[in-house]
């Protein structure tokens, strides 16, 4: 196979011998190579279980940081792995799959920002992590959504802020600051979609169970949660609470984290308002995670390819961002 055949599809597609035990070549491999998986928990549970760490994507970047790992393969989408690349600069960071985008990073445009910051002078830009590195290069402050109030409340009470490209996050912690931000219209197509009905159906066929929502997903959805926050505060929440059943209103993948944690426990996915084949489903998946898969990271890993480049010019000022967050959280 060409390399230019590969650059073309943003992925090796080498078939592997049958019978080939894919997670076992990639430690291997990943012992050969001195290098970290690192898995979102939106992937599917075999990629989880192969890697070193599993978790959100800011905080898989700066655990592969820490490491002394030469190579890192960041099996999530895109923006995760500039992320990655912003943070360990001196590393070779693999993405198995260029295509895996994000709609939310793509309902931002670095363009679309410069012209909207243009037309708001004096307006400071606090940018949703999930962004490209050149949205993080316009941006003043970066947060996620277990951060995100707290660098909101830092700043000054009279600040002038845009806030994107999440609008839903952007509107909880305009409700629980106090604040005006200006938000960006954008989204996640994964929580964008979750159902109201459904959580309330679900609700009354389980009375016991705790609604846990991510911050992303509309106020309808929020206004239905016991919990609301980050993956990473779900966790927590499910792994403490005496609770034994759990709605959860986030992208699927997190099933899996949740059910390893607490195996007594169990936790209900929120079904999607309306699929994409119109039928029923019972679960609200992110296709650009799935796009992760073993055999693609076993050959990303074998020929060290797609690697990710960032423009040093935009990562010098997309870096500044993140490190000012992490000051301030």
């Amino acid at each position: 196979m060409l390399k230019k055949e590969w650059t073309e599809q943003g992925f090796i597609d080498e078939a592997v011998a049958e019978g080939t035990d894919l997670k076992k070549e990639i430690r291997s491999l990943c012992k050969e190579k001195n290098a970290v998986i690192l898995a979102h928990y939106y992937t599917v549970g075999d990629i989880q279980d192969v890697a070193d760490f599993v978790g959100d994507s800011l905080a898989l970047a700066r655990k592969a940081a820490e490491t002394d790992a030469k190579m890192m393969v960041m099996c999530g989408v895109h923006f995760m792995a500039e992320t990655c690349k912003l943070l360990s600069p001196e590393k070779t960071v693999l993405c198995p799959d260029l295509n895996a985008g994000c709609s939310l990073a793509d309902s931002c445009k670095a363009d679309d920002l410069k012209r909207y910051k243009e037309e708001h002078p004096g307006y400071q830009v606090v940018s949703y992590v999930n962004t490209t590195a050149a949205v993080k290069a316009l941006t003043d402050v970066v947060v996620t959504s277990g951060n995100a109030k707290k660098v909101v409340d830092q700043l000054p009470k009279d600040a002038k802020i845009i806030f994107g490209p999440d609008y839903n996050l952007g509107n909880y912690i305009n409700e629980v600051t106090g604040r005006k931000m200006l938000l960006w219209n954008g989204g996640c197509h994964v929580h964008e979609r979750f159902s109201p009905a459904a959580i309330v159906k679900l609700k009354a066929q389980h009375p016991d169970a705790i609604v846990m929502a991510h911050l992303e997903c509309k106020g309808p959805v929020l206004a239905l949660a016991d919990v609301k926050g980050s993956t990473a505060d779900m966790l927590k929440y499910a792994g403490n609470s005496e609770a034994k059943q759990f709605i959860v209103a986030t992208e699927a993948g997190i099933l899996h984290e949740l059910q390893r944690m607490c195996p007594d426990k169990e936790f209900i996915p929120v079904p999607p308002e309306i699929t994409e084949s119109g039928l029923e489903c019972s679960c609200n998946e992110c296709q650009y995670m799935k796009m992760n898969t073993l055999q693609k990271i076993y050959n990303t890993l074998k020929y060290e390819w797609p690697q990710i480049e960032i423009d040093p010019a935009i990562a010098k000022d997309a870096v500044k961002p993140i490190e000012r967050m992490l000051a301030l959280s």
